[in-house]
């Protein structure tokens, strides 16, 4: 939870949730302001199951639930839609909007099918367009790690899909009987000096390289690319061994979210 708190009495907050496969993020917008965050773990919960959960946060940080007078989702976790939506009307009083096809967002969709692209990585094109301009590339350090591209005309063009870095150290653990798990961390020296050392150098640098040969190809690839942006909850511990990304916002998918509900006011 976030140090910065909202003002409990604010008459209309604006709550931002954004569903990820793993984790789900909240914030809390007072007066234009992004203030208070809260991060849970992404689960199949009824309305009332997520309102015993958030509640209790609310009222530690001195809000009043009923001063929610509106919420927007991003969800990748279509089971979660339902009881969100629920959870906005019997416990927030308002209509939820939910990032989807037919939603403005401001941004053109330049790829050959505008739908398949997942809500989540339109919002970060969104909030990074705004901030930092175009061209730009986000790359978003999930479950999955996304690579997406808004090129100079300011048009979403299309990304890359990775596996995330705990998925590739999942499935070298449970393919190789004789090594155990092993913190993902950037660790003290390239050649490690033990079984795990040697792991955690080639997760950590093999995924850097991973992430860094893709991004050089991109820089190549789109004109007058500078601005490369990270996000998600391993982006400072990637950024740190990166050549190629310059900036790193934990909160850019509730930027865009922010954005998007302007927007359709």
């Amino acid at each position: 939870m976030s140090q910065s708190q909202p003002s409990a009495s604010s008459a209309d907050l604006l709550l931002l949730v954004d569903v990820g496969n793993t984790n789900l993020e909240l914030g809390v917008v007072d007066d234009g302001e992004l203030g208070l965050t809260f991060r849970l773990s992404t689960e199949i919960r009824t309305a009332d199951e997520w309102a015993g959960t958030l509640l209790p946060l609310f009222a530690r940080a001195g809000l009043d639930p009923e001063s929610v007078g509106s919420m927007v989702v991003s969800s990748v976790v279509p089971p979660l839609h339902f009881p969100l939506q629920n959870l906005a009307r019997r416990y927030f009083d308002c209509e939820p909007l939910f990032v989807e096809p037919g939603v403005r967002t401001g941004l053109p969709i330049a790829i050959d099918n505008p739908t398949e692209v997942g809500a989540d990585r339109v919002v970060n094109a969104v909030a990074a367009r705004h901030l930092y301009g175009a061209p730009v590339v986000v790359v978003d350090f999930g479950t999955a790690t996304t690579f997406d591209i808004v090129n100079s005309a300011g048009e979403y063009a299309g990304g890359l899909i990775a596996p995330g870095i705990g998925i590739s150290a999942e499935a070298l653990f449970s393919h190789a009987s004789r090594l155990s798990r092993v913190d993902i961390r950037r660790p003290d020296r390239l050649i490690g000096r033990s079984t795990v050392g040697a792991m955690q150098s080639g997760i950590y640098y093999g995924y850097i390289g991973l992430v860094d040969g893709i991004l050089q190809r991109l820089r190549r690839e789109v004109d007058g690319l500078e601005r490369v942006v990270a996000t998600g909850g391993l982006a400072p511990l990637i950024a740190a061994g990166s050549q190629h990304i310059n900036t790193v916002n934990g909160q850019l998918t509730l930027i865009g979210l922010q954005q998007i509900h302007q927007l359709n006011r």
